[in-house]
C-alpha cells in the first residue's frame, strides 16, 4: 500500500510540474507585451495564480515523501534516540490533525463555492476542492511517516 501512494504522489506531483511550463510562458509573453509593447496580457495575473496553486497543491505531499519540507532540528539532535522519535511521532501526530481539518474544511467550504474570479470568470470550487484532494494526499504520507515512527519507537523501546 505504501509503495502505491508514493507513486501516486510522484505521478500527481509530475502533473502539478507539467503547469510550470505554462506558468513561464504566460509569464514570458506578459513581460515582452509589457515592455516592448505597453500592451499586457489581460487575465496573466489570475492565470498564474490559480497555475502556481495547481503547481504547489500537487506537489506538497511528494515534498512530504522526499523531506524536502524546511525542518529546524537544532533542538531536537541533541536528544536521544528515544525522545527524537517521541517527537517525530508527536509532530507527525499534530500534523495529521491538521492536515484532516484542512482536507474536511477544504471539502466543506469547495462544495458551497460559488464565486468566480474578478477578470477571467474562472469558477473557484475547482481549486478549493484541490486544496482537499492535496491535503488528503498529504494526510496519506503522514499515515506512512506515522507508521515509520512508531515501528521506530518500538525498536529503540
Amino acid at each position: 500500500m505504501k509503495q502505491r501512494i508514493q507513486k501516486l504522489n510522484r505521478v500527481i506531483a509530475g502533473i502539478g510540474a507539467v503547469f510550470l511550463i505554462p506558468l513561464m510562458l504566460l509569464t514570458t509573453c506578459e513581460v515582452v507585451g509589457r515592455s516592448l509593447f505597453n500592451r499586457p496580457l489581460a487575465g496573466t495575473v489570475e492565470l498564474s495564480q490559480y497555475m502556481l496553486a495547481i503547481f504547489i497543491l500537487l506537489g506538497l505531499a511528494y515534498s512530504q515523501q522526499t523531506k524536502a519540507h524546511v525542518g529546524v532540528s537544532f533542538l531536537v539532535s541533541r536528544l536521544g534516540p528515544r525522545s527524537q522519535a517521541l517527537a517525530t511521532v508527536a509532530t507527525t501526530l499534530l500534523s495529521l490533525f491538521l492536515f484532516v481539518v484542512l482536507t474536511w474544511q477544504g471539502w466543506a467550504v469547495a462544495v458551497e463555492e460559488k464565486t468566480v474570479s474578478d477578470m477571467l470568470r474562472i469558477p473557484q470550487y475547482p481549486f478549493r476542492l484541490l486544496l482537499s484532494v492535496a491535503a488528503f494526499l498529504f494526510c496519506l504520507e503522514l499515515f506512512i511517516d506515522l507508521g515509520e515512527a512508531l515501528k521506530q519507537l518500538a525498536r529503540r523501546g
